[in-house]
């Protein structure tokens, strides 16, 4: 039976090749980066977009859609990756903001496509960008949290709040949205 978490809570994960499916209400862009124990991102090269779908085990979609499949797995990511964050991204031309679309939802399945936790997104307003979830490392077991930490600032200030520089989380930003056929003004 699959647990349904809320904010902050986690769950052991007994797989650790896992696909994230996300559901939403409205078209938008899944993307995942790898932090360190901290969850910094060591630099762009860490953050699986669009433009640069694949990095050793994970895979994420290429464009903008109301459903994603994220291919996860956690023996292939490098030994220094400790979290796996899914972000979850409105893209300029749609709703601007998370309050005014229904929650998205975030499953984490196992190799059979049986549910083993999933997460939805409630209480999001002014949010246009948002870690969803991550998969995490601890004293050698993966586990997975609900995290749901919005950003009315978009995606250049989630990028920021994790360690990359404002110029380089708004070139990573921009790149990201340019190659799912979306385009920003910096």
């Amino acid at each position: 039976m699959a647990a349904e978490l809320v904010r902050g809570q986690n769950h052991p994960l007994e797989h650790h090749q896992v696909e994230v499916r996300v559901t939403a209400g409205t078209a938008l862009l899944a993307l995942a980066v790898l932090g360190d124990e901290q969850g910094a991102l060591a630099g762009p090269d860490r953050c699986a977009h669009p433009g640069a779908p694949g990095l050793p085990g994970i895979q994420v979609p290429a464009a903008a859609a109301d459903q994603h499949r994220l291919a996860v797995d956690l023996d292939a990511v490098d030994g220094a990756v400790h979290r796996v964050g899914v972000l979850l991204v409105l893209p300029p031309g749609g709703p601007v903001r998370f309050g005014a679309v229904a929650a998205p939802h975030v499953a984490v399945t196992g190799p059979d496509g049986a549910e083993l936790a999933g997460y939805t997104l409630t209480g999001l307003d002014a949010e246009s960008a948002v870690l969803a979830l991550e998969l995490y490392r601890r004293q050698g077991a993966w586990k997975v949290r609900a995290v749901g930490q919005g950003y009315a600032e978009g995606l250049p200030a989630l990028l920021a709040d994790h360690g990359l520089g404002a110029q380089a989380a708004a070139d990573l930003a921009a790149r990201a949205l340019a190659a799912a056929g979306v385009t920003v003004s910096t």
